[in-house]
This record gives C-alpha cells, sequence and structure tokens, in this order.
C-alpha cells in the first residue's frame, strides 16, 4: 500500500458563524467518523495561566480578564469584531498552537483502520488552509437564517451580529469553493440526512476494500 493510501485522509468542515456546523460534526460523530474542533482548541490555547493567554493579556490588557481570571470572552469580541487589526494579532496568538493540535490529530488517526476524520475549522479558507486537505465540507444556510440565528444565540443586536458575519468570507463564497456543501437551512433531520449522503460517500471514496486496497 502506498505512502498515500496508508494515512487517514483529512477532510476539513467549515461554514460561517451560525450556520449549523456544530450539528454537522456532531451528526458525523454519530456515525463514527473520528471529529476534532478547533474552536475548542481555540479556547485551549488561552485557557487562565497558559502562554496565550498572557500574550492576549499583554495586547489587550487587564480589561479583557475576567473577575475568575479568565478571558472575558464578550468583551474581547466586542473589541476584534470592531477592529481588524486587533482580530488579526489575536488569530495570530491563537492559530499556530490550534494548527500543531488539529496536525497532530490527524497523524495520530490509525489509517487503514480509520479511513478520515474530519477537522471543524472555521476560518478555514480566511487562513488559507484549504489546500492543506482532501476535501472540504461547507454548512451554509441563507444570511437571514444565519443572523436571526446568531441573535438568539449569542444575544446580539442586528448590527453586532452582521459586524461578526462581516468578519468572515461570505458563505456563498465558500460554498461555492467547497467539495461538499451541507444545506442547514431546513430541520435538523435534513441536515442529519445530507451528512449521512456524504459520509457515504466518503467512505466509498476512502474505505479500504476487503483486499486491502483503498477503493
Amino acid at each position: 500500500m502506498s505512502p498515500e493510501a496508508a494515512r487517514a485522509r483529512r477532510i476539513a468542515l467549515t461554514g460561517g458563524i451560525a450556520t449549523g456546523k456544530s450539528h454537522v460534526r456532531a451528526a458525523f460523530e454519530a456515525l463514527g467518523v473520528p471529529t476534532i474542533d478547533a474552536d475548542r482548541h481555540a479556547r485551549a490555547v488561552v485557557a487562565a495561566g497558559t502562554d496565550g493567554w498572557r500574550a492576549v493579556r499583554a495586547r489587550f490588557g487587564d480589561g479583557v480578564i475576567g473577575p475568575d481570571g479568565e478571558l472575558d470572552r464578550k468583551r474581547l469580541a466586542a473589541i476584534v469584531f470592531a477592529d481588524a487589526e486587533a482580530r488579526r494579532d489575536l488569530e495570530a496568538i491563537i492559530h499556530p498552537a490550534v494548527r500543531r493540535a488539529i496536525d497532530a490529530w490527524f497523524a495520530s488517526l490509525a489509517a487503514p483502520e480509520v479511513p478520515f476524520g474530519i477537522a471543524d475549522i472555521p476560518l478555514l479558507y480566511e487562513t488559507g488552509r484549504q489546500a492543506e486537505f482532501d476535501g472540504v465540507i461547507v454548512a451554509a444556510c441563507s444570511p437571514d437564517i444565519q443572523l436571526r440565528r446568531l441573535m438568539a444565540r449569542d444575544g446580539l443586536t442586528s448590527d453586532d451580529a452582521q459586524q461578526r458575519v462581516r468578519a468572515q468570507l461570505p458563505i456563498e463564497d465558500k460554498a461555492r469553493l467547497a467539495d461538499w456543501v451541507i444545506r442547514t437551512d431546513g430541520v435538523f433531520e435534513d441536515t442529519t440526512a445530507q451528512v449521512r449522503s456524504i459520509w457515504q460517500l466518503l467512505r466509498a471514496r476512502y474505505a479500504p476494500r476487503a483486499d486491502g486496497d483503498p477503493r
């Protein structure tokens, strides 16, 4: 078996803020697909007392530190979504460590028993990482639904929600760049059915046959 066939394939899951990536990732997990959540690692990178936390404090000041010593994420978000340079500075602190964690996780997957894994990376296209993956899935919904979900989920005003959406590449552009698109405008059952279809396609493409050769 070639080295290329022996490695677990790297699939990225992305989309926009509040477009349903978490549900899509959970649906793949329910089908037995290993997944990793970049956001969870991003939070760990800046947990109280870490090097990342100290770097954020040095860049943004004590005003972004809450009474419990953890980052005040709402206060930090208000700063970085209003200032593109501040947002780039925060990303420069967080992204390298998250990238290393994701790369190490993919390397740990035991191919061919695990033919592919999925990494949920919200800013995949914004950071230019799409070429590092064998395929990209985009979770997409209409901009109106995206805004309504974001306002309801995070308690934001319409202006604040639009500011956060504008900080990312438009979801329509991401959908055009994707290998597969999962529409999340409808009910959960519709989204889950699309997940199953793509899971079947990925298994047909990457799971080994009985003779040990990749399909």
